[in-house]
């Protein structure tokens, strides 16, 4: 019958708009998500760092002017004017450069951890969103058999074929499908409006979902996933690259202990002495200078060394914490992804036959009026079936989302 085919009939395909829809909208999230522009600004700022760390200091520039000019053998002096130039040991700019560098690239990498991160939570909510749009529509289309049913019971009923006990219970779970379809749309709200606060958007603007969904597949083994997962993760990158700038730290403040030279120059302005009958009376002077700084205190500079070995055994132990999460993950998502798959296969099954049997059972009760109990507890089985296929179908497509997400596959760019 047309009734059933509407029932068992869940899983058609996907038109190519829906199937393009999650993918702009991802694209959408990339420009506006607040935690993604957040990291991207923290990148930015990394890399302004850089540049700053690996510059001279400024010189130093010391004028004086004598209120009464000096009397000098060579005239009288009026003004003095000094520059300095300071010049870290050889190699320190280019260590504290390197280390903000690579925090700069640690930035990056947080920067990919925070899009995968929001993309797999957008996919998440937006498989959430579909289970939850096609649960009203199999509730509703459930409805529609009942009310089928309760024209044939009705007709059954006048005609002193079954009991008027058999329409109130239809009438009863039709009340109920009624009620889940009520709770199935706060539920839409809810998600549309998280969904929403992924694209920094108003709440209750509309999200467009399909109404039928297929189960995705994986493109790639889960061996290869496993093999790529710690490869590939932007945050275990992240720890590695602090890890790097530490060594450039400890190198950089290495050097920092060693003495800093400066060149400089002092120039004198000298007026002429009437008195004066010295050759050189009223040439100004100039005179080269050179500094050098003294860093004979040296427990800060052992401290610095010590806490840059501290912060690297840190971001040791916490690379080991964050791959051993990781692998925990992993096997969370892959015993999701194959239980998914299971009972997809299973609840197709499943919903046909029971799609089938209700059919027959229809068909006989058209022609005997009786086993109305029979059908709709059949009936109530399929709607079972059916909700569970859709809950499998959508697990599926998470776990895939969470293995790519473990992975770093990224759709969006």
């Amino acid at each position: 019958m047309k009734i059933v085919v509407l029932i068992t009939g869940l899983i058609i395909g996907l038109t190519t708009s829906a199937q393009d829809s999650l993918s702009y909208y991802l694209s959408l999230a990339a420009k506006n998500n607040p935690d993604i522009l957040q990291k991207y600004y923290e990148y930015e700022a990394a890399l302004q760092k850089a540049l700053q760390v690996g510059s001279l200091p400024d010189p130093e520039l010391n004028m004086g002017v004598f209120l009464n000019p000096m009397e000098l053998v060579s005239g009288n002096q009026v003004a003095d004017l000094r520059l300095m130039q300071m010049f870290p040991w050889f190699g320190t700019l280019k260590a504290a450069k390197d280390e903000m560098s690579l925090m700069a690239n640690a930035k990056y990498e947080s920067l990919r951890d925070a899009k995968l991160q929001v993309f797999f939570e957008m996919q998440r909510t937006w498989f959430e969103l579909c289970r939850v749009e096609q649960n009203i529509g199999i509730s509703e289309k459930n409805i529609n058999v009942l009310r089928t049913i309760e024209r044939l019971a009705l007709r059954e009923f006048q005609t002193g074929g079954s009991g008027l006990v058999d329409l109130y219970r239809i009438q009863i779970e039709i009340g109920d499908l009624e009620n889940n379809i009520a709770l199935l749309k706060n539920q839409q709200n809810t998600l549309v409006a998280q969904f929403n606060s992924y694209l920094n958007r108003p709440v209750i603007t509309p999200v467009s979902v399909p109404n039928t969904l297929l189960a995705n597949t994986l493109e790639i083994s889960l061996l290869a996933v496993s093999d790529s997962m710690l490869a590939n993760n932007p945050m275990l990158g992240m720890l590695q690259y602090e890890q790097h700038s530490l060594d450039s730290r400890k190198a950089m403040v290495t050097k920092m202990g060693y003495p800093m030279i400066g060149l400089g120059v002092n120039y004198s302005v000298i007026n002429k002495n009437a008195m004066s009958t010295s050759a050189m009376n009223g040439k100004d002077m100039i005179m080269p200078m050179v500094t050098v700084t003294l860093p004979i205190y040296r427990k800060k500079y052992k401290a610095m060394q010590t806490e840059a070995d501290l912060s690297k055994a840190v971001t040791a132990q916490s690379y080991t914490a964050s791959a051993n999460s990781l692998k925990t993950e992993y096997y969370q998502a892959v015993q999701l992804y194959q239980d998914a798959q299971r009972r997809v296969t299973l609840y197709v099954s499943q919903s046909l036959l029971a799609g089938k049997s209700l059919e027959v059972m229809i068909k006989s009760f058209t022609a005997s009026g009786s086993g109305l109990t029979d059908i709709l507890r059949v009936r109530q089985q399929a709607l079972d079936y059916d909700y569970k296929q859709v809950e499998a179908v959508a697990d599926n497509n998470i776990a895939i989302a969470w293995l790519k997400r473990l992975t770093a596959f990224q759709q969006v760019q």
